[in-house]
């Protein structure tokens, strides 16, 4: 039991959950879009602490806890640096000019009616391809969401077709590792799990398709109040700032082969970032000298080394003039991603600690009680990989810990392995980043530069995927059975 020394009462084990769901309600009504900016990281904290003090007076020692703590922390560490790799990455690729070249080409072939539709399967295919949500969030997202903002669409129609389709391509990827994951936690094959997420997953896009396509074409995704002028205004500023040419993608180009190619997240990035810096010292010299010398440079290798080096760190911003220009053309390198990994850590703290001290396994275990029927099971499963997103924080323990708990129960009703695997993908790996302080919520709320409540409603691949799990277990559609138990059934 994780160190616990004597089992808690559900009743007990409920009382972080909810103290956390208190505390965050509040932090939302009094601070709004603003809550994630330090009242949620406190929010989680206090709830860590109470669930701390209800272990310890239940027998699990604090050294459990602490190592607990810390090792889950180590294993976000590699989710931690590519944040700060993705912050670094959309500072030089700023001042290199592929970002503005991204939006200057995107508002030439894009039209508004089209673009969450087009934005949708731009990002499934890239993450598709590569096997990374992140990745294609990190680099054409952003791109996307500017080209969209000067297109003059709601922010949470734009970030919801970038996440939504990233997450199809993550989900449906041989490449990706919650794909990987799941069956191996199951006990499926890779392919016979892609092939059985086609009757779920294919579905919930073509539908999310259809959303995107009808709130473009019927003007539903317009921002309230837009009044942007596509014409004179941004191009023009665009063009003035930047060289602008096709020669500034052989950095992304660079960055999604090397992806493709299997090569690790970070290192892929942190390619990424040194291109970005070479592609702006060699394409954009009077832009990176007049940063430069603003900030006290005198020779032109003090400029460029000073300019890189505050745009892969800090914050820095191009001024042209306009105003829509100068929203889109900024970035908060590095130092932008803190807050991000600040709420992560947080995060952790509290996923550690209920799991250190049994809570967790004890709220999931209740869950089980009563089921027999395929549809239960199935919506017991769901339903345990949503509390683990919003109780853990972390998507990888929403697939691996409930595939763990629910893989005899699935045996025991003769079930195949891949509807659970197909369950813990439809439910974990898409729903986590719909959870404002769950690592993938507070990772994609930070890159796309928007809370994750203001794009929760428009994520309709994400929440559409469970509800589409629980659709087909109740028709009994598809639910394949084993050989052994299935007496001939058709699958």
């Amino acid at each position: 039991m994780n160190g616990a020394a004597r089992r808690i009462p559900i009743g007990w084990a409920l009382v972080p959950v909810v103290v956390l769901i208190g505390l965050l309600a509040a932090d939302v009504a009094l601070f709004g879009e603003d809550s994630s900016y330090g009242s949620n990281q406190i929010a989680m904290l206090i709830a860590a602490f109470v669930a701390g003090s209800i272990g310890l007076a239940h027998g699990t020692t604090w050294k459990s806890i602490s190592d607990r703590i810390g090792s889950t922390i180590a294993s976000t560490s590699e989710a931690l640096l590519i944040l700060l790799l993705i912050g670094a990455l959309s500072g030089t690729w700023l001042i290199a000019g592929i970002i503005p070249a991204f939006i200057h080409y995107g508002l030439q072939i894009l039209e508004p009616g089209i673009f969450l539709f087009a934005a949708c399967i731009i990002c499934a295919v890239l993450s598709l391809a590569t096997g990374s949500s992140w990745g294609t969030v990190g680099t054409v997202g952003i791109a996307l969401m500017g080209i969209g903002q000067a297109l003059g669409l709601h922010d949470g129609w734009v970030a919801g077709a970038i996440i939504s389709g990233a997450y199809f391509g993550d989900k449906m990827s041989p490449l990706s590792d919650t794909t990987n994951i799941a069956p191996a936690v199951a006990g499926s094959d890779l392919f016979t799990h892609i092939r059985y997420m086609l009757y779920t997953t294919v579905p919930s896009i073509a539908l999310a398709l259809a959303v995107f396509l009808v709130a473009g074409l019927g003007g539903g995704a317009q921002a309230v109040g837009s009044e942007v002028d596509l014409g004179a205004g941004f191009g023009v500023a665009v063009e003035q700032a930047f060289n602008i040419h096709p020669g500034l993608f052989i950095a992304p180009v660079s960055v999604i082969v090397l992806i493709a190619r299997k090569v690790a997240a970070a290192p892929a990035l942190f390619i990424g970032v040194l291109l970005g810096a070479a592609t702006a010292v060699v394409f954009q010299p009077d832009l990176v000298w007049s940063i430069g010398e603003a900030g006290g440079a005198t020779t032109r290798w003090g400029a460029a080394y000073r300019t890189v080096f505050q745009a892969m760190s800090v914050d820095v911003a191009v001024v042209t003039g306009d105003a829509l220009a100068d929203e889109l053309l900024s970035s908060g390198g590095m130092a932008g991603m803190l807050n991000t990994v600040w709420l992560i850590l947080c995060a952790m703290v509290f996923g550690a600690t209920m799991e250190a001290t049994g809570m967790l396994r004890r709220i999931t275990e209740s869950l089980l009680h009563g089921v027999t029927s395929t549809f239960g099971l199935i919506s017991r499963t769901a339903g345990t990989c949503l509390a683990f997103n919003v109780l853990a924080s972390d998507q990888y323990l929403a697939i691996v810990v409930p595939g763990n708990m629910y893989k005899a129960a699935y045996e025991e009703q003769g079930l195949a392995p891949e509807n659970l695997s197909r369950t813990l993908e439809d439910a974990g790996t898409v729903t986590s980043v719909l959870i404002p302080w769950n690592t993938c919520g507070v990772a994609q709320s930070g890159i796309l530069g928007i809370s994750t409540f203001a794009y929760l409603p428009y994520c309709v691949f994400n929440w559409i995927s469970p509800l589409t799990t629980l659709t087909v277990a109740a028709l009994g559609w598809n639910i394949r059975r084993l050989p052994s138990v299935s007496d001939g059934e058709s699958n």
